[in-house]
């Protein structure tokens, strides 16, 4: 560590990765509970001879080899350090001062100091108490990530067959030439690397993941009974809710629910780029979605939530942290924590490469938000904050109210214009195309679709030739 390198660490204060202490004479012992939160958090730099508001005090030179033996005997005593650790310090003159400088990097297990375990953030170390806690940090530890884990006593069976035909149609719109459409279900299980080995056991079986994705209802209770995703609308009444949705289903059938939700509560905001016309509110509230039900920490039993209030919609959900803290375009860092799930999603191109979600975000958010940005912040709970410009403000006045909603009826019924302009055209380009691909294509429910199919119907534009299922439509020109 070279001395001008050493002062910019000062200069930026304590914080998350770095820690301070003035050991003058003698060594403080909180120091270790520093080193074990750095251990078991993101690693960081400790400086003894420095107080806490960065002023460099020195460490008195005639007691600077007796802190230097003292430390590496306590680094390496299993009664106080458990399992023991070596580092490396060294003593560093800073403008006629000494002071110890040590770097503590990240370990790949968890550590504790007296019996007790500690963890790292923004306002120093803390004592993990509870038994969730202490389960978080060895999960976060644990080589073996959550959606790997082997559930036994499941099989085939517990998943559920009309989310394999959703995976299919997916395939199908997004691309017809894909291996899975040709392979059972067993095989795509396989092909996604969704059946692992137990490494205990040594036997094959279904992953957390595969139950994710497919699991039945009842096969989700049995592998994650915490598992839940709660969706609130709190516009108007804040103290409890206005609309509400608590998901207990596999993620491939919670997704379009989610995104029902959304689009049912928040304003609609079309916008072109170049030659592309797209929804601001859908592409952004897309890659929130995402968030929560691809890189959140399935092991714990916090709940997921997405919440839309008057001007904002916040998401929390249990998290592994990558980076620590307030997150932006120069600090995030894009790392998949549910690789797996990540894996099967993207086939149906819902995601897109790695990053470009949280580049979205930042990018559109302040044009749905009136110029506001989003605010993310990444810690134990992985917070995602976006604005909006709500359609009707509560201080608007009656006649106020019923132009908003006259404004509201006729954006409505644009929209419905091109949605059935839009199924016009894909019936013209593949006239065996289904109601479900309609849906997905259209980005609406399938209650939409038989909406649209029947105002396309009545205003004879279009007709069925042969049955639901193995016909094909028309269009009457």
């Amino acid at each position: 560590m070279t001395v001008e390198a050493l002062k910019s660490i000062i200069e930026k204060r304590e914080g998350t990765q770095v820690e301070f202490k003035k050991s003058q004479n003698e060594l403080a012992r909180s120091v270790y509970e520093s080193i074990c939160a750095f251990l078991n958090r993101r690693g960081g730099h400790v400086v003894l001879g420095v107080d806490n508001n960065g002023k460099i005090v020195g460490v008195n030179p005639a007691v600077i080899q007796k802190q230097l033996d003292q430390l590496a005997k306590d680094m390496n005593n299993p009664q106080l350090f458990k399992p023991t650790y070596y580092l490396d310090y060294e003593t560093i003159d800073i403008d006629g001062k000494k002071v110890i400088y040590f770097y503590v990097p990240e370990s790949n297990q968890a550590h504790s100091y007296k019996g007790t375990f500690y963890d790292r953030n923004q306002d120093g170390d803390f004592e993990l108490r509870s038994t969730e806690q202490i389960a978080n940090l060895f999960i976060r530890k644990s080589r073996i990530k959550t959606e790997d884990k082997v559930i036994p006593g499941l099989g085939l069976k517990d998943l559920d067959q009309d989310t394999f035909n959703q995976l299919r149609r997916g395939l199908r719109i997004e691309n017809p030439q894909h291996p899975w459409l040709a392979q059972s279900n067993e095989e795509i299980l396989h092909s996604a690397e969704l059946i692992v080995v137990d490494p205990e056991t040594g036997k094959e079986g279904l992953s957390i993941a595969s139950i994710l994705l497919f699991g039945s209802d009842h096969a989700i209770n049995i592998a994650l009974p915490a598992y839940r995703i709660d969706l609130l609308c709190r516009v108007n009444n804040i103290e409890l809710y206005d609309d509400r949705e608590l998901l207990s289903c596999n993620l491939l059938k919670a997704y379009p629910i989610m995104m029902a939700f959304i689009k049912k509560h928040l304003p609609e905001q079309p916008y072109i780029e170049g030659i592309q016309r797209f929804s601001l509110r859908d592409t952004i509230l897309r890659e929130v979605v995402l968030n929560m039900i691809i890189h959140r920490e399935y092991s714990s039993a916090y709940p997921t939530t997405l919440t839309i209030y008057r001007d904002s919609i916040v998401s929390e959900n249990w998290n592994l942290p990558y980076v620590y803290g307030h997150i932006n375009l120069q600090t995030m860092r894009p790392h998949r924590k549910n690789p797996k799930l990540a894996k099967v999603f993207s086939q149906i191109g819902i995601v897109e490469e790695l990053g470009s979600g949280l580049r979205k975000i930042f990018k559109y958010t302040p044009l749905y938000a009136n110029g506001k940005s989003p605010v993310i912040d990444e810690q134990d709970i992985y917070r995602i904050e976006i604005p909006y410009t709500p359609t009707i403000q509560p201080s608007e006045t009656e006649n106020g109210q019923k132009s908003s909603q006259k404004s509201s009826q006729k954006t409505t019924q644009k929209t419905t214009q091109k949605t059935t302009q839009k199924i016009l055209n894909l019936i013209r380009i593949n006239p065996y195309i289904s109601r479900e691909e309609l849906a997905e294509k259209c980005e609406i429910t399938p209650d939409g679709v038989k909406y649209n199919i029947r105002k396309l119907r009545n205003q004879g534009l279009i007709r069925r030739i042969g049955p639901d299922k193995g016909g094909h439509w028309e269009i009457i020109e």
